[in-house]
């Protein structure tokens, strides 16, 4: 589909990648990896175009469409609802279909069938009809709502103003436009960080059947293993190409790494031995020859070089917990509400000492809001909350790079709230976060995302807790971050309560899942698989059909009259759908057929019209000709629908 070819990017005297080439065919499903700083969100820029290269080039069919996700973006701010905004991405076919209906305003007041103008608009609507054919613009409405339900937005958000949702929601909004596309070839940069669970597993199984080519960057090992089955590697400038998906690259990275490790340590003996050699007889002169030879070969010889795999990694060790009560965290029928929307209502929840758990569930339903009730960030409406007995408890938001001072200091940050002999420590503890020198004094206002995640993590660092409460605390960190986090986690022997979409991480870490839904939470013993398994959540559409089925059986509010009305409104808006179906093809054969006649009209005096001309005519005859044949057809399925649906009802009355 397209070709990268000798892709080099410096900034001043810096070198971020040079000769870097490969091809992205249709149907790849590429994992783009690195060390951060290796140049990955770059390359996704220039191929999207948003930024050029300082040398080299980007070849493929001028026509190509590419849809680009970035970390962040501008996302939309107008005053119009979802469904609105999503729909945008059909832009160009209500541009077509605005055309469409001015071209045939105009061939409506035109009465002279012979004109030069009569067959130019002729032209332009057969065209325009064959343009909007290929987008299928039918199912506009319906396509846009199924990815709409797919990122996580319910029925009732369609028509919500876009400005109601959170950065993460209308991220979400400007994915859903770029799947709505349809692009050739798909670019995403980060694309879970917004995403929960589901939304990430509903997005597995699109990207999987896509018909396009998908490049990403993330640090989802999940999402990387279940959606790729490429790996483009980015190390020190040089590009490495390996066909299988992340788990699996990293099998074959470490094996090459051997290897090189292997050839060097060959080298190096053999250029020691050459240099004994060397040494020996320089001065002898019956080896005059044989010395001058190995000096040439010296000289030639190309040094092996082991690639850096960036082993640089945080250092994290809780601080033994104190001992608590056996009961942790307690609530009785604990309610809250965001003015008239209710999040959490009448919940029972109780947390023994040592305890490893998970909170899952949409966003928004409430998972950062209890994190915030136990952390006594946020007050609770009605119930009861009891904290247990020497429960000491350390929070990261995740919203921590908000909580941040941005004009203190790295160090200021940890100095301001540490007490006592850790104070001597703080030093050594940033160092194991990867800050050291003269990072310590950085303004947290410069800090990337990762480094304010490692800072915000270190400050838990600076006194024993017995209940560490997490809220997404791996967002930002690369896949060896969170892999050490996972470690330190593993060995801390206090209560855990964890936020967190990201499956690899909670797997094996946690016991037990609190599933957020519906103002309630569900318990379920067991780690995040067993929970995945139990619900049969491998797509939304199957946990969405689940509980439809659970709530008709469960709901027993709700009268049998009113269950009618609901079944009856139904019925009706689907006969009306296929109604207006069958309306719609009745209007295009009508129109066809007006064309038609005026086009016979034409073809009926040959005489007036040089043979040119009374070929187009023709050829215009024979297309839209030929579109009626297709509208016929369509409407003859149209109708038969309708009578079988209308059969049906008759039959269940």
């Amino acid at each position: 589909m397209i070709s990268i070819n000798n892709l080099c990017v410096r900034f001043g005297g810096f070198e971020l990648f040079t000769n870097l080439g490969f091809m992205i065919n249709s149907r790849d499903r590429i994992g783009l990896v690195g060390k951060n700083g290796a140049g990955k969100s770059t390359l996704l820029k220039i191929i999207y175009g948003e930024i050029s290269p300082s040398e080299g080039s980007i070849s493929g069919s001028s026509d190509i469409q590419i849809g680009y996700l970035p970390q962040q973006m501008k996302v939309s701010s107008e005053n119009i609802t979802v469904l609105e905004d999503a729909k945008s991405a059909f832009k160009d076919i209500t541009t077509l279909e605005a055309k469409l209906e001015k071209v045939n305003h105009k061939l409506s007041v035109l009465t002279n069938y012979e004109s030069e103008e009569y067959l130019e608009l002729i032209e332009q609507i057969s065209t325009l009809n064959e343009r909007l054919a290929l987008f299928g613009t039918d199912n506009i409405v319906s396509e846009t709502e199924k990815i709409l339900k797919g990122l996580g937005f319910l029925q009732s958000d369609f028509e919500r103003k876009v400005t109601e949702f959170s950065g993460g929601w209308r991220m979400r909004i400007e994915l859903a436009k770029i799947l709505l596309q349809n692009p050739e070839i798909i670019l995403l940069d980060e694309p879970t960080n917004h995403l929960d669970i589901e939304a990430i597993q509903w997005l597995e199984e699109f990207l999987s059947q896509y018909k396009g080519a998908v490049l990403l960057i993330s640090h989802d090992r999940a999402f990387l293993d279940n959606v790729t089955n490429r790996t483009l590697e980015i190390n020190a400038g040089t590009l490495y190409d390996y066909k299988v998906p992340y788990s699996k690259f990293k099998v074959l990275q470490e094996e090459r790494i051997q290897q090189q490790l292997a050839a060097y340590d060959n080298q190096q003996k053999i250029i020691n031995d050459t240099e004994k050699f060397i040494e020996r007889f320089r001065y002898k002169a019956t080896k005059a020859n044989q010395v001058q030879s190995r000096i040439k070969h010296l000289g030639k010889l190309e040094l092996v070089d082991i690639d850096d795999l960036d082993n640089a990694s945080i250092n994290i060790r809780f601080p033994s917990a104190p001992r608590a009560g056996d009961v942790v965290v307690e609530t009785k029928e604990l309610s809250k509400s965001y003015g008239k929307h209710t999040v959490l209502n009448k919940i029972d929840f109780v947390i023994e000492r040592g305890e490893k758990i998970a909170f899952i569930g949409r966003n928004g339903e409430g998972k950062t809001t209890l994190s915030r009730i136990f952390v006594g960030d946020l007050p609770y409406d009605e119930g009861v909350l009891k904290i247990g007995h020497n429960v000491k408890i350390g929070y990261f938001a995740q919203n921590q790079d908000e909580l941040l001072d941005p004009n203190l200091t790295v160090f200021e940050t940890l100095d301001k709230v540490a007490v006592g002999d850790v104070r001597t420590k703080i030093r050594d503890i940033l160092g194991s976060f990867l800050f050291s020198g003269e990072d310590i004094d950085k303004k947290v206002k410069v800090l990337s995302g990762g480094e304010h995640s490692r800072l915000s993590l270190a400050k838990l660092l600076l006194e024993p807790y017995n209940l560490l409460v997490l809220d997404e605390p791996t967002n930002h960190l690369d896949i060896r971050s969170k892999d050490l986090l996972k470690q330190a986690l593993l060995k801390y022997n206090g209560t855990l309560i964890l936020v967190s979409h990201d499956r690899y991480f909670l797997d094996g870490l946690i016991d037990k899942v609190y599933e957020f839904r519906d103002k309630k939470i569900k318990q379920h013993i067991g780690g995040i698989y067993d929970f995945i398994r139990r619900r049969k959540i491998e797509n939304i559409q199957d946990i969405e059909i689940k509980d439809k089925q659970l709530k008709q059986q469960s709901n027993k509010n709700i009268s049998d009259n009113k269950q009618l009305y609901l079944e009856r409104k139904e019925q009706d808006k689907k006969r009306r759908s296929l109604e207006k179906a069958v309306h719609k093809h009745e209007q295009q054969i009508e129109k066809f057929e007006t064309e038609i006649e005026g086009l016979n009209k034409l073809l009926s005096a040959p005489d007036k019209h040089d043979e040119k001309k009374l070929a187009t005519t023709y050829q215009m005859f024979t297309k839209i000709n030929t579109q009626l044949e297709k509208e016929m057809s369509a409407w003859e399925k149209a109708s038969l629908d309708l009578e079988t649906f209308i059969k049906e009802l008759d039959n269940n009355e």
